[in-house]
């Protein structure tokens, strides 16, 4: 026996997409900042304490537009919806808590060293 949604989430589908793209703008736009204010005060005169609470509303709304995204789009290839939100949101949580962790140790490391350490054009 299959399980056929009566009527899929869509919208939520939508919805969490946008969310998510929209979040991520903002993330990437408070980023910007911070690396600019930092490369003209300096990395390690500036806390990383604040940047660190100026970037959690958008990656938090990053967070919930995937899980959104995530838990709708399993709903509409089939999954119930009880299971749906039971793989959709831990692994949504996991993979945030990661990803949040390594900003946190990034932008630490920058704090530390400065931003001349992360030099990226070398590892082309």
């Amino acid at each position: 026996m299959y399980y056929f949604p009566q009527q899929p989430p869509y919208i939520l589908l939508v919805v969490g997409f946008f969310a998510a793209l929209a979040s991520g703008s903002a993330l990437a736009g408070t980023l910007k900042l911070i690396v600019q204010k930092w490369q003209n005060d300096g990395a390690e005169t500036s806390g990383s304490r604040i940047a660190i609470r100026n970037l959690s509303v958008p990656f938090l709304g990053i967070t919930v537009g995937v899980c959104l995204f995530l838990c709708s789009g399993f709903e509409i290839f089939g999954f119930p919806p009880l299971l749906a939100y039971a793989v959709g949101v831990p692994v949504t949580i996991l993979t945030g808590l990661l990803i949040w962790l390594q900003l946190g140790s990034m932008l630490a490391y920058v704090e530390r060293q400065g931003l001349q350490a992360l030099d990226l054009d070398s590892l082309q």
